[in-house]
């Protein structure tokens, strides 16, 4: 018996249609999820909005005591619900993969359960006093991934409950058992009907978005996605949150220390193995430090062990599906016929049963090439060459998308002038990637609008209410 077939268990069973769920490592069955429709969908949103007002009436301190205690109940089932995230999502245990997505969201429940939120008096100047006060907007949709299922969920739903709201979650068609248990475990400390996961298809999702119940949907997921959502909520004007595709650059200054960030440039790329809306997708390297950092690149990522999850010797997996597996190989072969130089990788054995594509570096590759342009979505990273700063920042802010981009230098004001040139809604300084609960987060251009975290975060699930006089 699996370690986490307690955690299937506690899912409500379909009364209809249910799908398997094969391991992308593997193809062997994972487990059996409900495949809802938009009936299911409908008692849902009945139910949330049911309960919406009682939990809405319990005040911020009720609230965030309860997201507390739903913290440790992630933290009693974190092995379980990392294992089985292992299995349906494929990342490994271990590294920057399962056991630290479920620990992300058991952090996150907590920070936004902590976070300060006060009234704000906007003019009280003797004959005027305004104050700023955000209240509940009802019943919000929660629409994610497949790439972190249970982190982004959380994102989702944790300022959602905070705010006083209560939340329907559509989760991915490839990673729904992970969203089914994660819910099951939090629900083991929320009252009934504030959290509904409705695992269906399209047709779910469309009707979710449509739905004039629901006063606000949050999506993560690719820019075409998110469009099809901004249209199908125009009649009911609902608020949105979107965080869409990205096509992260990084720029590495000249006066880097190629052996000194090889590590992280890796981690910023590979992270989840490259199956990250902000990871760093294309790095751009001055001409007197390029060898050197492919060199040192080369190195790290030669070093990193690929394989299935669940043994705890690997840090990167297979791709989760067969449509992400064969974009990133047609991107990749699209370079190498180009003339690109592969200096890892790209060499998939056809015999290994899953979707393995090995950690691939490609260099002396022009910036116009498909594999620079578009988002890859996997574990080869693009490394541009450039001669001028100039030169550097034109060809980051060249796309029409801007989540993430990353500057590394040991000079923090040089690093920071460059920064705050980038079009982009985040961008580190020798690192990327790195999130925080505390900090706001969310793109720029066509990588969707809105932010995430900390009070921004919750003011987001909130709808603006001005107190004048």
């Amino acid at each position: 018996m699996e370690s986490y077939d307690a955690l299937l268990a506690s899912i409500a069973p379909a009364t209809g249609e249910t799908r398997i769920i094969l391991d992308p490592a593997t193809g062997t069955p994972v487990g059996e999820a409900p495949v809802h429709t938009v009936e299911d969908l409908e008692a849902a949103v009945a139910a949330a909005a049911a309960a919406q007002p009682a939990w809405a009436g319990l005040g911020h301190d009720a609230r965030s005591a309860a997201l507390l205690k739903a913290a440790d109940a992630v933290e009693r089932s974190a092995e379980k619900l990392a294992r089985l995230l292992s299995r349906e999502q494929g990342k490994p245990l271990n590294g920057p993969n399962a056991r630290f997505e479920v620990g992300a969201c058991a952090a996150w429940l907590r920070a936004t359960a902590t976070t300060p939120l006060d009234p704000e008096t906007v003019v009280d100047d003797g004959e005027t006093r305004a104050e700023l006060h955000y209240r509940p907007i009802g019943v919000v949709g929660a629409i994610g991934p497949w790439n972190w299922p249970m982190m982004i969920t959380i994102w989702q739903i944790a300022p959602a409950l905070r705010m006083g709201n209560t939340v329907i979650v559509k989760p991915s068609e490839y990673t729904p058992l992970s969203v089914l248990a994660l819910a099951a475990v939090i629900n083991e400390e929320l009252p009934e009907g504030l959290l509904t996961v409705v695992s269906g298809g399209r047709d779910v999702g469309e009707a979710l978005a449509s739905h004039p119940a629901i006063g606000k949907v949050m999506f993560t997921g690719s820019t075409a996605t998110g469009k099809a959502i901004i249209r199908s909520s125009a009649d009911t004007v609902k608020r949105l949150t979107l965080e869409l595709g990205g096509n992260d650059a990084g720029i590495v200054l000249p006066d880097a220390d190629p052996k000194a960030i090889a590590e992280g440039l890796f981690w910023g790329a590979f992270i989840n193995t490259g199956q990250t809306c902000a990871a760093l997708k294309r790095l751009y390297v001055h001409d007197s430090l390029y060898d050197a950092v492919c060199e040192e690149l080369a190195a790290v990522a030669a070093a990193m062990p690929m394989g299935n999850g669940l043994d705890e010797n690997n840090v990167l997996g297979p791709l989760q599906n067969q449509q992400q597996y064969d974009i990133l190989a047609r991107l990749v072969d699209a370079a190498r016929d180009a003339g690109a130089r592969i200096l890892l990788g790209g060499n998939p054995d056809p015999e290994q049963p899953g979707y393995f594509y090995p950690a691939t570096l490609v260099a002396d590759i022009d910036n116009n090439n498909p594999l620079v342009t578009e988002e890859q979505f996997g574990p080869a990273l693009p490394i541009i060459r450039y001669t001028t700063i100039d030169q550097a920042i034109a060809m980051a802010n060249a796309l029409d998308v801007g989540l993430g981009a990353s500057v590394w230098s040991p000079d923090p004001d040089a690093a920071r002038g460059v920064a705050s040139r980038l079009q982009a809604g985040t961008v580190w300084i020798n690192k990327h990637g790195n999130v925080d609960p505390r900090i706001p987060f969310g793109g720029a251009k066509q990588s969707g609008y809105g932010l995430e975290f900390g009070t921004e975060g919750l003011k987001a699930l909130g709808q603006p209410q001005i107190i004048n006089g």
